[in-house]
């Protein structure tokens, strides 16, 4: 990991490899602006560690070519191609159950488990149950993907956000395409031009350059949006400090008065400014944002994010003792999700797992690979939050729309860490750019 930090600061003195979006003249916006700010933002790899390793039973008859096999996959049909492709067993001939999976958070699409339950099986009298030991399972993941972002940000003569840059230097492995051989940025590991706020801004550079690795990468729980959110609506945080301004109304700004934001380029995507900033104020509102003065080492802090077609803005209220010690007392969580919630206590269940889900990785997982092995094995190395350190109070609230239903097993997890880490520095003075929180020394005085 140390290596691929050297190589990722000095590639980010150079310009992108890609650029994603260019609007304005940055430059120019840059050398007039009242106030700078630099940081450079970096998260490592992690793990999906969910509590049940992967496995798969099959049985294979010889006699007439069917295979039959029972495996917790979010992806069955990817199963079934893998084992055609490989093993030349037909689809027809592949019967898969589709099991209760115990965690699967984007790492039950790949089937690299199931391909091997099924090569086993081809060479055993009988049916065969593989399950991967702890080692196995977190040695051998397809992993979310680490990044180093290194941001710039203008702020003009009336507090107001005028030009921002990212240069992110992603993680990536080699594919063949069109028979030519191209760096392809693992799942969830490459920028869009239309992130917030590239859109909103007229002077907007945002680049990428990938970073070869050999390492396995996969989707894990919402995608991209996991560390993006983190890293922009962090670095937004410090844009409205040195503005001067209050943090909701710095946002709001941005966000202006349009209804609609449209998508741009090929993986643009409409954005309702509307529904934001309902939902953002809504927060702010059930939080009670500014209607109290917190003591040293205690502070609020707030974020919202679009991600996976639902609009979540998030308060979290934190206590960091003198020592450092992190204690998350209360999370706020207003969603925007469309017109109907079915079953209102599973919708709540989803967004409480996905605060507790989103504290626990920006609290303590990471991995570090040397000599192109990851290190961590087992849960002794790769922490996970314990009951006694979740929120003492998650309160979900939804906004009843017209709009299409969209899901919710994603969408309320990214805004969770930035606003931890903007509460962190309400109540200490201290900013977090570096995952997991762990790396960092919150102790103030």
């Amino acid at each position: 990991w140390d290596d691929f930090a050297k190589k990722a600061d000095e590639l980010a003195k150079q310009s992108g490899t890609i650029t994603l979006r260019k609007d304005g003249d940055v430059q120019h916006a840059f050398a007039k602006a009242n106030k700078v700010v630099e940081a450079k933002y970096v998260y490592p790899f992690i793990s999906h560690a969910s509590i049940e390793p992967q496995n798969c039973t099959a049985w294979f008859k010889p006699e007439s070519g069917q295979l039959e096999l029972w495996a917790p996959t979010q992806n069955p049909a990817a199963g079934q191609n893998i084992i055609t492709n490989v093993l030349k067993i037909p689809k027809e001939k592949i019967t898969l159950h589709m099991t209760r999976s115990g965690g699967g958070f984007g790492r039950r699409l790949s089937a690299d488990y199931i391909i091997e339950a099924a090569a086993i099986a081809q060479r055993v009298n009988g049916p065969v149950k593989l399950v991967w030991s702890r080692e196995d399972d977190m040695r051998h993941d397809h992993y979310r993907a680490g990044g180093f972002h290194f941001l710039r940000g203008a702020v003009d003569g009336k507090g107001k956000l005028s030009a921002w840059h990212n240069h992110f230097v992603t993680f990536a492995n080699r594919v063949t395409r069109d028979g030519k051989s191209i760096l392809q940025p693992g799942s969830g590991a490459s920028l869009s031009g239309d992130e917030f706020p590239g859109r909103w801004l007229e002077n907007c550079l945002l680049e990428q350059t990938p970073m070869e690795c050999g390492i396995p990468m996969g989707p894990w729980r919402a995608p991209g949006s996991n560390v993006f959110a983190w890293v922009f609506h962090s670095f937004i945080d410090e844009l409205a400090h040195a503005a001067g301004r209050d943090p909701l109304e710095f946002r709001l700004e941005i966000l202006g008065d349009k209804e609609m934001m449209p998508g741009t380029g090929e993986r643009g995507q409409p954005y309702n400014v509307a529904r934001m900033r309902k939902v953002l104020k809504e927060v702010a509102e059930k939080a009670g944002w500014g209607r109290r003065r917190f003591p040293k080492g205690q502070g609020q802090g707030i974020a919202f994010h679009f991600s996976h077609r639902g609009y979540i803005a998030e308060v979290a209220e934190v206590t960091v003792s003198p020592q450092g010690q992190l204690k998350v007392d209360r999370v706020v969580v207003v969603t925007d999700i469309g017109s109907q919630i079915v079953n209102l206590s599973g919708a709540e269940n989803q967004v409480q797992g996905s605060v507790i889900d989103g504290l626990s990785t920006l609290m303590y997982p990471e991995l570090d690979i040397q000599r192109g092995r990851v290190v961590q094995s087992n849960f002794d190395q790769y922490p996970l939050l314990r009951m006694p350190d979740t929120p003492t109070k998650v309160e979900v609230h939804f906004l009843k729309t017209d709009y299409p239903v969209t899901g919710l097993g994603e969408p309320a997890l990214p805004p969770l860490a930035p606003a931890v880490c903007n509460a962190i520095f309400a109540a200490t003075g201290k900013r977090v750019r570096t995952l997991p929180l762990l790396r960092n020394d919150l102790r103030w005085s």
